[in-house]
């Protein structure tokens, strides 16, 4: 069976305008997100941006972060520690396998 593009939830798909319709939010807002390493959607050969699945569940997160009063520095930095506690419970879970197959 041929897997297509958007059965990837990685695959780059959605121009700016399309997100910015789906989330209501401006262009301008997610133009700023990129530009603070918040949310960093992908460029296509013609340098557009383009966002994945991933990536708009991301902006989603980052309004409502922002609703809530958190600056654009501060909503990036809980996504680098979310994505830090990701890979140290990958780790953990890991060390924790090989544990039980010694």
């Amino acid at each position: 069976m041929v897997r297509l593009p958007f059965d990837d939830e990685h695959a780059p798909l959605y121009s700016v305008g399309q997100v910015a319709d789906m989330l209501q939010v401006q262009q301008a807002f997610l133009r700023r997100l990129d530009e603070h390493d918040v949310v960093r959607p992908s460029r296509s050969t013609g340098g557009q941006r383009r966002y994945s699945r991933h990536e708009i569940g991301a902006v989603q997160s980052a309004i409502q972060l922002v609703g809530e009063g958190m600056t654009l520095a501060a909503v990036r930095r809980i996504f680098e520690l979310q994505q830090q506690v990701r890979e140290l419970q990958a780790e953990l879970a890991r060390e924790r396998a090989d544990r039980k197959t010694s």
